[in-house]
């Protein structure tokens, strides 16, 4: 695997390779020492042309776990402000030696761009490309979901897919790159997928993705669900009117405290509640529902980390990883109370 750039084309054995070095990485949350030395001498550059908070910093935190050098670089205040192109900028990256490029871009099909052309030698992770998608959101949120599904089948995450779990999916699907690598991740993981919206928020050609379509959420949630993932309402993608007032899309696609309390009366009581992030709170989801015990939120955010440090450490550590299997034990040059710098 030389990129990471979608989830359309993601082989069940390699998303799941994904997962399962995730569940090793993880282990190194619970150290004191937070780091590992698989990745020392590399560098990542987290090139970002959009602005993003959760993402950028769970990539930072990932590669500095593993040793690696970061550059991040952010469009507003470089030469891209006074119109460098994508190429001028990657080749500017290559000649101070990058290793990964970790990138986040306006335009749909940038990181491929990046990833397809001689402009740079590096590994190519994509952090979201306009409306396309965001294949790391999209593994720690099957993450998450594989570690709940497997506890209550009583059986070990490692090695597991999603056969047989039922997925919802609601909100602004049009604009959404996050429901976009979740639906064909899931389905190749075995899931059974809803996308929940109202017609003006579904992109088109919907019916022929490898899910199922409605318009209902409460029919959806009557018709039992085992994990329910709110999108955010991205109003500064919407150059028109999606829906005649935030009252309304709250009242007919929200996760409100109502249906909240419905899962209850419907007997899931094992149901969990996900969201990307940012939260909208008292639009697509309300504050009962969000930090509720059914929320994976932060369970999503930490998890987020050990799946881009397995993704970086897949990416970079080439064939040898084969050979040299994760340490995720305290490493012998350093003790337990020892603080590594940066």
């Amino acid at each position: 695997m030389k990129h990471l750039l979608s989830t359309e084309n993601l082989a069940a054995t390699d998303a799941i390779r994904i997962l399962d070095t995730a569940e090793e990485m993880s282990a190194v949350g619970d150290r004191e020492v937070k780091k590992l030395p698989a990745l020392r001498g590399r560098t990542v550059v987290n090139l970002f042309f959009e602005d993003s908070t959760r993402t950028r910093i769970s990539f930072e935190a990932a590669a500095k776990r593993l040793s690696a050098d970061v550059i991040n670089f952010a469009a507003k205040g470089s030469s891209v402000s006074k119109g460098e192109s994508l190429k001028d900028t990657a080749q500017t990256l290559a000649a101070m030696g990058a290793d990964a490029v970790v990138i986040r871009h306006w335009a749909s099909g940038a990181p491929h761009r990046l990833a397809a052309t001689d402009w740079i030698d590096a590994a190519v992770i994509n952090a979201g490309d306009g409306t396309h998608e965001h294949p790391t959101q999209a593994l720690l949120d099957a993450f998450t979901m594989r570690r709940h599904w497997s506890r209550l089948s009583g059986v070990a995450s490692t090695g597991a897919d999603l056969k047989g779990m039922r997925v919802a999916i609601a909100g602004d699907v049009l604009h959404s790159r996050v429901a976009r690598s979740n639906v064909w991740l899931l389905k190749t993981l075995g899931a059974e997928v809803t996308l929940v919206a109202p017609p003006t928020l579904l992109p088109i050609g919907v019916e022929h993705w490898p899910c199922k379509v409605s318009y209902n959420l409460d029919e959806t949630l009557a018709g039992g669900i085992d994990a329910m993932m709110m999108l955010r309402v991205q109003g500064e993608r919407m150059n028109a009117s999606f829906f005649p007032s935030t009252r309304e899309y709250s009242r007919r696609w929200g996760f409100d405290d109502a249906r909240l309390r419905a899962l209850d009366e419907l007997g899931m009581k094992e149901t969990i509640i996900m969201h990307p992030g940012p939260m909208n709170r008292g639009l697509e989801i309300s504050s009962a529902a969000a930090d509720s015990p059914r929320s994976t939120v932060l369970a999503q955010v930490r998890n987020g980390v050990s799946v881009r440090m397995a993704a970086l450490y897949l990416l970079l550590s080439g064939d040898s990883r084969e050979a040299a299997p994760i340490n995720t034990a305290t490493p012998a040059f350093a003790s337990p109370s020892s603080k590594e710098s940066n």
